[in-house]
C-alpha cells in the first residue's frame, strides 16, 4: 500500500463492538457515529478484482476516486471502521490521517481480524496513523487496535467481561488523562447498560437511541424531552460535527458473509433516515451513492438541510442545538416523525435479511 496525502479531516467518533452473545439475534454489531469536519457523506460499492475482494463503504462525498473508507464490511464478512486519537503519538513524524487509505486496504484484501492484525504487522512504517480501528468478521470475532505510527494495542471482544467494547477519542493504552471523549464513553455505556443485561442491544437501538438522543451521563438523565430548547452543543453523542450513524451487522457462524448488513442514516444522525445495504443485487440504494451535484448523496444533502434548522448560535458565538425541531410535545420534530419510518425500514430490511438467508442456506463462501 502507497501512503499518500490525506483528505478526510479533522475528526471524532462515538463507536463500539458488540458481541453476538449479547444481541438480540446473537449477530455482532460494529457502530460508528460520525464526527467531522466533512459533511458530505456518500456509499459506494467497490467491485472485486483478480487480487481484492468486493466491499461496501462510507466515503466523503468529494472522495470521488473511493480511496479512503471510514466504515465498511466486504465480500468475507469482515467489517473495519475507526475513531481518531489523540493521547498516542509521542513522535515528530509528519505523515498523518492515513487511517482512510489503511481501511480501504483492509476491505481489500482481509477476511478475518486475524488478517488485519497481520496486515498492521506488515505495513511499512510510519503508518501516519493515531486510531482506535474496530473489526470483526464473519467468525464471530471483534477486537479494538489502538494503533500508533509503529505500532498496536489489542482489545479482544472475547475478552470483554459484558461481551461488549466502547471507543471515543483516547485509547485506552494511551496517556492518562489525555484525549477526548470522556464523557462521550459513559454517556454510550449508560444507554447500553440495561440492553446488555437484558442481551437485546440491537442495530436499532445503536442508530435510534445512541446516536439520537441528548443524554448526559453528568445529569444522569436523557434530556430530549426534558423541555428544555437550547442545549449548548457540548458531549453529547449527537453534535452539530455528527455526520452519519453506521452498524455493520455481522452473521452467525458458518453464515453466508453476504448476510452482512450495513444500517445507514446519512447526514445529522439526529435528522437521517436508516436504509440497509448488501453488497449483492442493488444493495446500495441510489439516494446514498454519490449521485448528486459535486458527487453528493441526494439523501445526505437532504438531511444536512434539516440540520441547519436545528443549530444556531449564541451572542458570543457559541453554538447551540434547538431541540424543540427534535422533539417536542406536539410530536412534531424530526427525531420523532422519523420514528415510525425508520422502524419500518428496520423490519423490512429484516425481512429481505429473512429472503436472503433463504437464498443462501447451504451456500457459504467460508
Amino acid at each position: 500500500m502507497a501512503l499518500t496525502a490525506a483528505t478526510g479531516g479533522i475528526s471524532a467518533c462515538t463507536s463500539a463492538i458488540i458481541s453476538g452473545r449479547v444481541t438480540g439475534n446473537h449477530r455482532p454489531l460494529l457502530w460508528k457515529h460520525r464526527d467531522t469536519s466533512r459533511q458530505d457523506n456518500k456509499v459506494e460499492r467497490i467491485a472485486a478484482t483478480d487480487s481484492t475482494f468486493e466491499y461496501v463503504a462510507l466515503y466523503n462525498a468529494g472522495d470521488t476516486l473511493c480511496r479512503e473508507a471510514w466504515i465498511g464490511y466486504n465480500s468475507q464478512g469482515f467489517a473495519v471502521m475507526n475513531t481518531a486519537v489523540y493521547n498516542l503519538k509521542a513522535d515528530t513524524v509528519a505523515l498523518i490521517d492515513q487511517e482512510g487509505f489503511v481501511m480501504t486496504e483492509a476491505l481489500k484484501r482481509c477476511r478475518t481480524v486475524d488478517d488485519f492484525e497481520q496486515l498492521l504487522n506488515d505495513l511499512p512504517k510510519p503508518l501516519g496513523v493515531e486510531a482506535n480501528f474496530g473489526t470483526i468478521d464473519a467468525l464471530g470475532n471483534g477486537a479494538y487496535f489502538e494503533t500508533g505510527n509503529y505500532g498496536y494495542t489489542k482489545y479482544d471482544l472475547a475478552d470483554a467481561p459484558d461481551g461488549v467494547l466502547v471507543r471515543t477519542n483516547y485509547a485506552h493504552s494511551g496517556r492518562k488523562g489525555e484525549g477526548k471523549g470522556y464523557t462521550r464513553e459513559t454517556n454510550a455505556w449508560h444507554q447500553l447498560a440495561p440492553h446488555i443485561d437484558s442481551c437485546n442491544v440491537s442495530a436499532q437501538l445503536l442508530t435510534e437511541t445512541l446516536s439520537r438522543r441528548f443524554y448526559s451521563s453528568k445529569r444522569n438523565c436523557d434530556i430530549s424531552l426534558s423541555g428544555d430548547k437550547l442545549v449548548a452543543d457540548q458531549e453529547f453523542i449527537p453534535r452539530y460535527t455528527s455526520t452519519a450513524t453506521v452498524v455493520i451487522e455481522g452473521v452467525t457462524a458458518g453464515e453466508n458473509p453476504l448476510l452482512t448488513t450495513m444500517w445507514v442514516g446519512l447526514g445529522y444522525p439526529p435528522c437521517s433516515e436508516i436504509h440497509a445495504v448488501w453488497l449483492d443485487g442493488n444493495g446500495v440504494p441510489a439516494s446514498l451513492r454519490g449521485t448528486g451535484n459535486n458527487h453528493h448523496s441526494p439523501q445526505c444533502d437532504t438531511v444536512v438541510a434539516r440540520k441547519r434548522e436545528v443549530f444556531g448560535k449564541d451572542g458570543n458565538g457559541n453554538r447551540y442545538a434547538d431541540l424543540s425541531k427534535l422533539y417536542n410535545n406536539a410530536g412534531t420534530g424530526y427525531c420523532q416523525k422519523l420514528a415510525k419510518r425508520n422502524s419500518e425500514a428496520y423490519e423490512q430490511g429484516y425481512r429481505r435479511i429473512s429472503e436472503k438467508r433463504k437464498h443462501y442456506h447451504g451456500n457459504s463462501t467460508l
